[in-house]
């Protein structure tokens, strides 16, 4: 308690009037000023200032008061903050408004103070804003009260650690908008305390009351649940950032740190002017206040880590750059939503800068690749559902999120998988909306000659295709080919001709060598066709005939040029074998007798080398047709297959071993 020293000899001289005090402090009332704040060793520069302004007889007289002390350290320590010292605090020129910021016209003991209460002080510029934590500290504004309910007659003082300041903050404006479910929840995260620091500089996030209910209808819940959360705290400070960014300031692409640190904020301004924080959009901006700015969300971020983070964390540097140059970045941050993304490498990305031959950061410029393409190519790579890499199989046709082309899914014997032409290279990247499975080459939207195929209804090509294994090759976007595409008529008649069906045909091991005797390395139109032999992808060589029609060996093209990005299909009428060209020179073979048991003759014209194969393709005999018989006593029942063989020419025929 303060001390005024009085001299020996004045207290003498006041001795006649002692009895005069004792007598009328009987019905003397104690008072806010006189009695705690004037007589307390640490409140001496808050009683200058009252006595200053002249507001030190207001405490003394008026009843029902509720001062909010701050301590000479609170006053020494807003003083240092502001750059001046206590003779400049006297000197401001609202220190009457600051000093009175700190009463309540009532009484308000510390047993009725609630988390969350929002008071009138005597100043009318601002409320007062009180926390009351789950650990039982109590706080006015950002000033923590550090004794409690100093009574006199005429009111209650609090002692605290900080000047407060009627300044208008991000949370008045919440609060004044309002942003009724913002404020309650930064309320219960018991977040008041920072936001109304009016010495912090804030830029708030601020999610509607619409943002809120519809988060909370996503999750099942309502805003009680949303207030429940165990980490709502660590989400409304993922809102906040510790530093002014006006809206000016906003550039596409933009990374930037919120006061939680568990994850950062990404922002996208499109190419029409809108802009995002992950996956919500900006509605209003630039509402300024004395320790802040706010911006106004339609949704709520979450802190998750999404499959936007997987790419950035991992150093897919191309993949992030992509995402942001196809705007992108708000679709696959949305923490509610669930992708598969097949994650090409940043070699993957430079292989296809260098096949269009342009340099890498070119692939992001809009002015080289238009947003909407880049969005097509990069949409490409992102199914709408988690696929685990176990879910995966051979064969699997998937839709994308841009829906303009189908992805088709291999898994080889070998247990390499691939996604269209690109190899799975890592697998099952969780992150909290999706998983991420790395590829070795960035996919495109195109129509290829597998998918004419797929969507002119020939099934049976398009199963032999996926059964061979042979997807990954002919979806290929940065190569060419011609494709001669037998219907499922053909494959039915080779089928019935071997005495099988289509699985006998899919069985074969030779399937592969088979289907790519069927395509031709570039694009050649029907018009570039001319007589003679052309090698295939086989290695063997198809004969072209144009003197009646188009004849492919002995199969006819049907319909020819459906074209596709990489390449051109010409429907043929059968299904072509190695082996069985047709030369100009046809040479007369008959065989007898068929079905044989024990011997087989072969009469030709001339004589030709010949092998035969059983219908897995293996070579089980070969002669010349100039042998009087062959024996075939060794060989098991069933169809099987004489290949004749010449330097030009070459037919197949079946037979059947009872």
């Amino acid at each position: 308690m303060k001390r005024k020293i009085t001299p020996f000899g004045a207290l003498k001289s006041t001795l006649g009037v002692v009895a005069f005090f004792a007598i009328s402090s009987i019905n003397a009332q104690t008072n806010v000023f006189d009695d705690v704040i004037a007589t307390s060793p640490d409140h001496n520069y808050l009683e200058a200032a009252l006595v200053q302004e002249g507001l030190d007889v207001a405490l003394q007289t008026s009843p029902e008061l509720t001062v909010f002390a701050p301590t000479d350290q609170a006053f020494i320590d807003i003083a240092t903050a502001l750059g001046t010292d206590i003779n400049g605090l006297l000197e401001l020129p609202n220190l009457s408004d600051i000093l009175t910021y700190h009463v309540l016209g009532a009484v308000v003991p510390s047993s009725a103070v609630t988390n969350g209460l929002i008071a009138e002080p005597l100043s009318t510029t601002n409320t007062l804003k009180l926390t009351v934590t789950g650990n039982g500290e109590v706080y006015v504004n950002q000033a923590k009260v550090s004794a409690v309910d100093l009574t006199t007659d005429n009111g209650v003082v609090h002692v605290i650690d900080g000047v407060v300041l009627p300044n208008e903050t991000v949370v008045d404006v919440a609060i004044d908008n309002g942003f009724n479910s913002l404020a309650t929840a930064v309320i219960t995260a018991e977040l008041m305390p920072i936001l109304t620091d009016p010495l912090g500089t804030f830029t708030v996030f601020a999610p509607t009351d619409d943002a809120f209910t519809n988060l909370a209808t996503a999750l099942g819940t309502d805003i009680n649940g949303l207030l429940a959360l165990p980490n709502l705290a660590d989400i409304l400070t993922y809102h906040v950032l510790g530093s002014l960014v006006a809206s000016t300031d906003v550039t596409n692409g933009a990374i930037v740190n919120p006061v939680s640190s568990t994850n950062s904020l990404k922002l996208t301004v499109t190419g029409n002017g809108g802009v995002f924080v992950n996956q919500a959009a900006v509605t209003a901006v630039d509402i300024t206040s004395d320790n802040g700015i706010v911006h106004v969300l339609d949704g709520v971020v979450l802190p998750n880590e999404t499959v936007v983070d997987v790419a950035i964390d991992n150093g897919f540097n191309a993949l992030a750059s992509a995402v942001i140059a196809s705007e992108l970045m708000p679709l696959l941050t949305n923490p509610l939503a669930t992708y598969t993304v097949f994650a090409p490498t940043d070699q993957a990305f430079q292989n296809l800068a260098d096949l269009v031959g342009v340099p890498l950061s070119a692939l992001f410029d809009p002015a080289v690749i238009p947003t909407a393409s880049l969005q097509a190519v990069l949409g490409t790579h992102v199914l709408g559902a988690i696929v685990p890499s176990a879910d995966v199989t051979n064969g699997a046709i998937v839709d994308n999120i841009v829906g303009i082309n189908t992805l088709k899914l291999t898994v080889k014997g070998s247990g390499d998988v691939f996604v269209n032409q690109a190899q799975v290279t890592a697998v099952d990247v969780n992150s909290d909306n999706g998983v991420v499975h790395v590829i070795n080459s960035v996919l495109l939207p195109d129509e290829t000659v597998v998918d004419v195929a797929i969507d002119n209804g020939f099934s049976s090509l398009a199963t032999a295709i996926i059964t061979a294994e042979l997807m990954p090759a002919l979806t290929d976007p940065y190569n060419l080919f011609t494709v001669f595409a037998p219907t499922n008529d053909a494959f039915d008649n080779l089928a019935a001709a071997l005495g099988t069906d289509i699985n006998g045909i899919l069985a074969l091991p030779n399937l592969a060598d088979i289907l790519l005797y069927h395509v031709v390395g570039g694009a050649v139109l029907s018009t570039d066709l001319t007589n003679g032999n052309v090698p295939t992808l086989n290695g063997a060589d198809i004969t072209v005939d144009l003197s009646s029609g188009v004849m492919i060996n002995d199969a006819m093209v049907t319909t020819a040029d459906v074209e596709a990005d990489n390449g051109v299909v010409h429907i043929i009428d059968k299904v072509l074998l190695p082996g069985a060209g047709i030369s100009e020179e046809s040479i007369e073979i008959s065989i007898y007798p068929n079905p044989a048991t024990e011997k087989l003759f072969i009469e030709s014209s001339a004589d030709v080398d010949f092998y035969i194969t059983d219908l897995s393709g293996s070579v089980v005999k070969r002669g010349t047709t100039g042998m009087s018989e062959i024996s075939i006593s060794n060989l098991k029942s069933g169809a099987y297959l004489i290949h004749t063989s010449g330097s030009q020419n070459g037919q197949v025929y079946r037979f059947i071993k009872q």
